[in-house]
């Protein structure tokens, strides 16, 4: 049983503000994206200073009129989850995703069960993909970008498995016998919509699209996490020595 008017939440971003205190962006479950200051939680007497990170499930309350509040309590719900490597790096992929298409204070309880079964899954499993493209497509839909992936948008017929279909924006997918990056086969079609990818080639058309989609969100800034994850984890050709 939660107290009165504490949230249960996820830190999406933290940075320094101040010589002690964090400014928060945080996912709460009722209230949606929130920006928070949590004063003096970077203070050496602080009991916040280890519980206030990403990943950790939290109970949050706080105060305040305008963009950003004042938090008044924090406690850990649990332990952070046990993401490292690629888990982590695709975790904090998810978040700056929030951070960045999320509109502040709009209430999305039925996305953030589904970020919460996005990091679940992603500690717990080798191959992070098929949780990053559920969960993209999750976000999508939480923000109303409505897509019929199983009807033809030009006839209204049933999505044929070995045809191929042409995306249109706010259309839908048409037959057509053109390859491109816009097209896609029936059957990935499918998988998208039931978001269980059973092939390589369904998860990168599910990459694809899911690409395409968010594009309009993200704006020309590139994701950092995105960045990181080619830095660090993508590894560099050897020079050749003469």
């Amino acid at each position: 049983m939660i107290a009165e008017g504490l949230q249960r939440c996820f830190v999406l971003h933290r940075r320094p503000y101040s010589e002690s205190s964090l400014i928060l962006d945080v996912f709460s479950e009722e209230y949606g994206r929130q920006t928070l200051m949590s004063k003096g939680a970077r203070s050496k007497r602080s009991q916040l200073k280890g519980a206030l990170q990403p990943f950790t499930p939290l109970l949050l309350k706080w105060s305040g009129k305008g963009a950003m509040k004042t938090l008044r309590h924090a406690e850990p719900i649990s332990l952070g989850l046990p993401l490292s490597g690629l888990t982590l790096y695709s975790a904090m992929y998810v978040n700056e995703l929030l951070a960045r298409v999320l509109m502040a204070e709009v209430p999305m309880p039925g996305l953030f069960h589904d970020y919460l079964a996005a990091l679940t899954e992603l500690a717990q499993c080798e191959n992070p993909e098929p949780a990053l493209r559920r969960f993209e497509l999750s976000l999508l839909s939480a923000m109303g970008y409505g897509v019929d992936f199983l009807h033809c948008a030009g006839t209204g017929e049933l999505i044929e498995p070995d045809m191929t279909y042409s995306y249109r924006a706010q259309k839908g997918f048409i037959a057509s016998i053109r390859k491109d990056n816009l097209t896609f086969w029936g059957n990935e079609l499918i998988a998208i919509s039931e978001r269980r990818f059973t092939t390589k080639e369904q998860l990168k058309a599910a990459k694809r699209f899911t690409r395409m989609a968010l594009k309009p969100y993200l704006g020309g800034k590139p994701l950092k996490s995105r960045e990181l994850f080619t830095q660090v984890l993508v590894p560099k050709p050897r020079s050749i020595e003469k």
